[in-house]
């Protein structure tokens, strides 16, 4: 396995990472002792990089067990700011809740630090400027080594440097984004705004949330674990260009899967991807794939099926800012929209 440096960080990460939402008991894989021996596999195999969330079920405690006695060993990345409760202060990237979570992160991952340490999505309602205070602190403390965003607009990415510069805050290293072969929107914005910061970047999604896989088909049924709650791995447009991938794949001699790996990790803006093995079958998959390197000619006629900057539908995950989700910043009041 090869290593690649997290942005500025100096931290060392291999290109592909254990995504750990499917490590939760609830929605992912029933067996936590299953689990554990999957991450230790992924580590075996040169995997050195494990990003989770407060916000995935019971998968911090799981990966806090795996990492017992190899716990030096691991960059381990964790996030904050999705709900977690009922209450509306066990969420978002306010100083109040940060300082919380970040010991409930603690004490489940059962560590003394988090190598990475991230703003789930991004969170209008507090301050860059305060959330930046707070993970400053945690830095200082040597609770956090890092702090990064995921699913961050480029316009934010950006402010967050400047308000980092002025008040002399500590710095956003990372952004985790979604990116695929159906899902490179990112390309226009996001990665070169990252690339000009010294941001390094892990994607998610790699697979396309299953649809990546070849388990999808055209006209026959959609048997995948999320098509019960995720309208994108239903979308007839998304399934109709993942057909042209397929018969792509076939024609390089790839699996579909080890295709779509190598495409991600191939932008030179991509730190590393990761991956969201439920199962041991899943992850021999897709560690059968790490030395695939795809041709300029392959990357072309990927170009052709879906143009760079582009994305096939919109995902579900996919943070849609304030602007767009409320009519009043989008709609000025009746009696004041007429020209004249």
């Amino acid at each position: 396995m090869h290593y690649r440096t997290l942005g500025r960080t100096g931290i060392k990460v291999s290109p592909f990472g254990l995504g750990a939402l499917m490590f939760a008991t609830s929605i992912g894989n029933p067996d936590p002792d299953d689990t554990v021996r999957i991450i230790h596999k992924a580590l075996d195999a040169g995997i050195n990089l494990i990003d989770t969330a407060d916000a995935y079920g019971d998968s911090e405690e799981i990966v806090g067990r795996a990492l017992k006695g190899r716990r030096d060993n691991v960059v381990l990345a964790t996030k904050v700011s999705r709900p977690v409760g009922d209450d509306p202060n066990q969420q978002g990237a306010s100083r109040r809740w940060i300082m919380t979570a970040v010991e409930n992160s603690l004490r489940r991952l059962q560590t003394d630090h988090i190598d990475l340490y991230q703003i789930h999505r991004p969170d209008p309602a507090t301050d860059i400027e305060e959330t930046l205070s707070a993970l400053s602190d945690l830095i200082r403390s040597g609770k956090v080594r890092a702090i990064g965003t995921s699913g961050m607009p480029a316009s934010d990415i950006v402010e967050a440097q400047w308000v980092a510069e002025r008040r002399g805050l500590a710095r956003f290293r990372t952004e985790q984004p979604a990116y695929s072969l159906l899902n490179r929107g990112i390309e226009r914005e996001v990665l070169p705004a990252a690339q000009r910061y010294g941001m390094g970047t892990l994607v998610w999604g790699p697979l396309g949330q299953g649809l990546l896989t070849g388990r999808v088909r055209k006209g026959r049924q959609n048997e995948l674990r999320r098509a019960g709650f995720v309208t994108h791995v239903k979308d007839e447009q998304r399934i109709e260009v993942v057909e042209r991938f397929i018969a792509l794949a076939e024609e390089a001699g790839l699996p579909l899967t080890h295709l779509a790996l190598a495409f991600v990790i191939a932008h030179p803006g991509v730190t590393s991807a990761l991956l969201g093995a439920r199962t041991m079958s899943h992850l021999d998959d897709l560690l059968a794939g790490v030395d695939v390197t795809l041709t300029d000619d392959i990357l072309d006629r990927i170009d052709a099926i879906v143009p760079p900057g582009t994305d096939v539908g919109t995902l579900d995950q996919a943070y849609v800012p304030p602007a767009l989700q409320q009519e009043s910043l989008r709609r000025r009041p009746l009696a004041e929209r007429a020209a004249a």
